[in-house]
């Protein structure tokens, strides 16, 4: 039964981007759920453009999908040490939308990168970009795919076990945190 809501938010714009499969993957192992894939091709936020023309649909629209979304996983890889521009652009342009989507939000972040570390510095800054706004971070185990190109099989299915294992408590955790917000609130 997919009675909960999921935001994926994909870190990277490139369509075969192994974060995207790695989402894919975080999706699979939480199960059941109804889930919306964001769409970060937004215009660079310029406060000039929010004045003149306002906010842009498509940033209405990712405020309104974390905001409905029960929770939100985000796969980001780590571009130079830190955050995608693609990514901290689209929380700007979110943060100048009235009413906080994040907060009390449950967020699970992971990446997956090329290098040996896979991804782990970006991680710490996406954490570090969302802080002000208040989420809930599922904060382990940290899923970090090294060698990310090489991570994946034909089905895109993760290879090695124990990403497997860490991916599947991650999930686990953000799915109990779901619930109990839900009793929480009854």
């Amino acid at each position: 039964m997919a009675d909960h809501t999921i935001l994926g938010i994909p870190g990277a714009l490139r369509a075969g981007s192994t974060n995207r499969q790695l989402l894919a993957e975080a999706i699979r192992l939480y199960g059941p759920a109804e889930v919306t894939i964001a769409d970060l091709r937004l215009p660079l936020y310029d406060g000039d453009l929010e004045t003149s023309e306002g906010i842009p649909d498509a940033v209405t629209t990712l405020h309104a999908q974390i905001r409905d979304a029960d929770a939100v996983i985000i796969s980001s890889p780590e571009y130079n040490r830190a955050i995608t521009g693609v990514l901290k652009n689209a929380l700007d342009w979110v943060s100048r939308v009235k009413g906080g989507p994040w907060a009390g939000k449950p967020v699970a972040v992971m990446s997956a990168n090329d290098g040996r570390a896979g991804g782990e510095v970006g991680q710490y800054t996406v954490r570090h970009a969302l802080t002000p706004f208040r989420p809930k971070f599922i904060l382990g185990p940290v899923v970090a795919v090294a060698d990310s190109s090489n991570a994946f099989d034909e089905d895109g299915r993760l290879k090695d076990e124990r990403y497997v294992k860490a991916l599947t408590a991650m999930m686990e955790t953000l799915r109990a945190e779901v619930e109990l917000g839900r009793q929480s609130t009854r």
